[in-house]
């Protein structure tokens, strides 16, 4: 049983942030980098008007988790979402599969890309980490 929190939206009629609390790790890299947007000593905590539309989404565009996201209100053109270069599928009750050409940087900077098919260990078990190791099996793992 998980406790979800509501998703939060906060618009200027340009953008619209989403907040999902759930899904947010804390890092802190919205406040750090957008104090006078994301604060969170107050209430609410996403000030829209604190910055400009391009600020907020540079600023949300690094959110590790994904926790915070925006839409665009008054999109001048429709345009077609470009296709993926990346695909990530959540293995159940198992890892990440990723497909693609990706830069990955582990928690020491070190930097390899990765090509076609690999996959990202969820559970924690893994010996190879960040690579699963297939101990999610003996871990129990479970989503």
């Amino acid at each position: 049983m998980t406790d979800q929190q509501p998703t939060r939206e906060y618009t200027n009629g340009e953008i619209t942030v989403v907040w999902k609390q759930h899904q947010c790790i804390h890092s802190a890299v919205c406040f750090r980098s957008l104090p006078l947007v994301f604060n969170p000593t107050q209430r609410p905590w996403v000030s829209i008007h604190g910055a400009s539309t391009e600020a907020i989404c540079s600023t949300i565009d690094r959110c590790p988790s994904g926790a915070l996201s925006y839409r665009m209100e008054k999109e001048e053109e429709a345009t077609e979402m470009p296709a993926p270069s990346v695909k990530i599928q959540v293995v159940p009750d198992g890892p990440l599969m990723v497909t693609g050409s990706v830069l990955l940087t582990d928690h020491h900077g070190r930097q390899e890309i990765k090509t076609n098919l690999f996959t990202l260990c969820r559970c924690g078990a893994s010996l190879k980490r960040p690579y699963c190791d297939g101990s999610h099996h003996t871990a129990g793992f479970k989503d």
